[in-house]
């Protein structure tokens, strides 16, 4: 070969080894925890225990304005948990980037790792989540005998106080504190990809909000400030709920003013798989971008739902349904809380006739997860569940799809715990 040609042919590999290879050959992510010992999902599926070492192309962590490498064509998030401590979700890519080919055409979009070595920090959950969640029992009290209503303005006066703005490096949501010792609950797409948030309180004080859970499963997360004496709202469980009673909605919409109220009724209750897993609550009240995480109220002041978001219609370009939102019930929030407050207070600042008489705990489970508890016609959630009930009789049903329904008239005693194990038969 003519030396020329020799050394032309040697530049160009050089050229293509300096363009291919940092890209081509694999790199090392590590991911520590304090404790170590923490499980890691990356993207859902569990990858490793740290300290972990997990290997990926080169260009993952390299940019390139070329059609050259390997190129990550997604985000990347992990999900870092360890019984007894918090869980931490982080963002683990930035992006998008854009890539060109050499010809100009073709172009497309890829994302990096932000570092090499990611550390995480897990608290305590006895730390993390203090103070005492106020939560007022499911009576299974009749429409006629419930308590009266509050005028729309005092609830709003009330409850405002404790709805709180949150903002993230790339999206905002609304929350509200559920402890005096500065819990917040919001939704789980408010808190995902992100190591904290900033909580503009009413008032505009602003505090340094630290993501200590968010659920796997439920679009739930809660957020910790430092302080005391905040001033937080209780939990109404989702027996008491019914189609066509009045609800408020209060939270922070995109291009609008702060705690902004908007009013609706419910307009069912039940399970919803567009919406995703849990009970979810629909209503006409208005349910903006921005307002995700915010709290539904009923006429007695007290959360019955978490405003999540609206379904949109099908096409090519989707729009959202009118008079469409959904919240995930306050059921579904309290049942998380109860891993970490076993000892959950019950709200009895107002008392009424039915407290008087008595309550016995009744469990449901059933060999079908996920069916339908229907106490006095009226939906309670779904197996398996323990649902509190006021003295006396009552008539429960349980329901799932291709199953036969069941159902039994019950006696409950002041102070008697009940277990029902229903038999769902297949329906012929």
């Amino acid at each position: 070969m003519h030396p020329s040609r020799r050394h032309c042919l040697c530049a160009s590999l050089a050229a293509a080894v300096l363009l291919m290879g940092p890209r081509a050959f694999a790199e090392t992510l590590t991911i520590t925890s304090s404790p170590p010992g923490a499980t890691v999902e990356i993207s859902g599926i569990v990858a490793c225990k740290t300290p972990c070492h997990l290997k990926y192309p080169g260009g993952y962590f390299h940019k390139t304005k070329t059609v050259f490498g390997s190129r990550l064509l997604h985000s990347l998030s992990a999900r870092v948990y360890k019984d007894g401590y918090t869980v931490q979700e982080i963002g683990l890519t930035e992006g998008p980037l854009e890539w060109i080919s050499l010809n100009g055409r073709d172009r497309g979009r890829y994302w990096l790792f932000k570092t090499d070595h990611v550390e995480i920090t897990l608290d305590k959950i006895s730390e993390a989540l203090t103070g005492g969640v106020s939560e007022r029992s499911g009576r299974g009290e009749r429409i006629e005998s419930r308590r009266p209503e509050l005028p729309v303005e005092t609830i709003v006066a009330d409850a405002s106080p404790a709805v709180v703005r949150l903002i993230g490096t790339t999206k905002e949501g609304t929350g509200f504190f559920i402890t005096s010792t500065g819990v917040i609950a919001t939704n789980a797409h408010v808190a995902r990809d992100e190591s904290s948030l900033m909580v503009a309180c009413p008032g505009r004080r602003k505090l340094l909000g630290k993501i200590v859970y968010v659920d796997a499963k439920l679009d739930l997360a809660l957020v910790k400030v430092e302080g005391e004496d905040f001033p937080h709202l209780p939990l109404a469980p989702i027996a008491e709920v019914h189609a066509g009673e009045t609800v408020i909605a209060i939270g922070n919409p995109a291009m609008g003013m702060p705690n902004t109220v908007t009013r609706g009724v419910v307009s069912a209750v039940g399970k919803n798989r567009e919406a995703g897993n849990g009970t979810w609550i629909q209503t006409d009240a208005a349910i903006n971008p921005g307002n995700s995480g915010g709290p539904l109220l009923d006429t007695q002041g007290e959360v019955i739902g978490i405003n999540t978001g609206v379904i949109r219609s099908d096409g090519v370009d989707p729009v959202p349904l009118e008079n469409m939102g959904f919240a995930l019930s306050a059921e579904d929030l309290m049942r998380v809380l109860r891993r970490f407050y076993p000892d959950a207070s019950t709200a009895t600042d107002r008392e009424d006739p039915t407290e008087q008489a008595g309550s016995g705990a009744v469990a449901v489970a059933s060999e079908t997860p996920g069916a339908e508890i229907y106490v006095d016609g009226k939906f309670v959630g779904d197996t398996p569940s323990t649902i509190r009930l006021s003295s006396g009789s009552h008539h429960i049903e349980v329901k799932a799809p291709g199953k036969q329904e069941w159902e039994r008239d019950l006696e409950v005693l002041d102070g008697s715990e009940i277990t029902l194990r229903p038999a769902l038969e297949k329906r012929e």
